[in-house]
């Protein structure tokens, strides 16, 4: 199942954002499609990343969205031969949930790591992030930029974040990190020395309804971690308070 038409495209509308989707389970295709196209989007589908490749580079979407695993060539190849000639956002949907993959990718130049099972609404708030911060077109409300404007520059030691540019540097060295990592990183150090409680970090990284146990900020916090330590080991910025949350130091 592969498609160069626009499904759920508006012809009045020739500012209608385009979203393309790599995967080649046709029911992943039918229901992300269908809830993209509901929320105003409209979507290309491709089956694997050989059929998809010359489409994404001769005709680019505003956005694709790619599973690993496929036939021919996977999302990883995918990406890295897409990276060599377009900055073409990318989010990895994805049930191979493996910190290499997710490193890998981000590395590679992917926006974000979502693995499946998932939420489409979460989803659909990670699509609205990344095409904000790429100037990416898509349909914009004023809701839309009262809920969510650009942050500002922060600085806080040795970390420098933009979040317009979705940038984080440590000592000038950049940092991959997911836009829930991000999210959440920005939370701690907007308000260093002041602690977050974890029901505190979902509600930033997190749409209101979308569950996430504790766990999960908790994993999130792990990976950020072994991030920033993997070019600075002496990295300790992000404190844990046991049994209240965590906080960020910039001393």
């Amino acid at each position: 199942m592969s498609s160069d038409a626009i499904l759920g495209a508006n012809p009045d509308d020739p500012d209608q954002t385009v979203i393309a989707l790599v995967d080649d389970d046709r029911n992943i295709l039918t229901t992300v499609s269908i809830a993209l196209q509901a929320e105003g989007f409209a979507t290309r589908v491709y089956s694997d990343g050989e059929a998809a490749l010359g489409a994404l580079l001769t005709n680019p979407p505003d956005l694709a969205i790619f599973d690993i695993k496929m036939p021919k060539m996977d999302g990883m190849e995918l990406l890295r031969r897409l990276r060599e000639k377009s900055p073409l956002p990318v989010i990895f949907l994805t049930s191979k949930d493996d910190e290499a993959d997710e490193e890998a990718g981000l590395q590679m130049g992917a926006d974000d790591y979502i693995a499946k099972p998932f939420s489409l609404r979460l989803l659909l708030a990670r699509i609205r992030t990344i095409l904000r911060r790429s100037d990416a077109r898509r349909p914009l409300t004023m809701t839309d930029a009262l809920d969510d404007p650009p942050g500002e520059i922060i600085e806080r030691g040795r970390l420098h974040m933009d979040p317009a540019r979705h940038h984080v540097t440590w000592d000038g060295k950049p940092v991959s990190l997911t836009v829930t990592e991000f999210l959440l990183l920005e939370a701690l150090a907007s308000r260093p020395g002041v602690i977050k409680s974890r029901n505190q970090l979902m509600d930033a990284a997190y749409p209101d309804d979308v569950f996430v146990d504790d766990r999960t900020v908790d994993s999130h916090i792990k990976r950020m971690r072994r991030k920033f330590r993997s070019i600075d080991n002496t990295f300790s910025a992000i404190e844990t308070l046991y049994g209240a949350g965590y906080s960020f130091s910039d001393g």
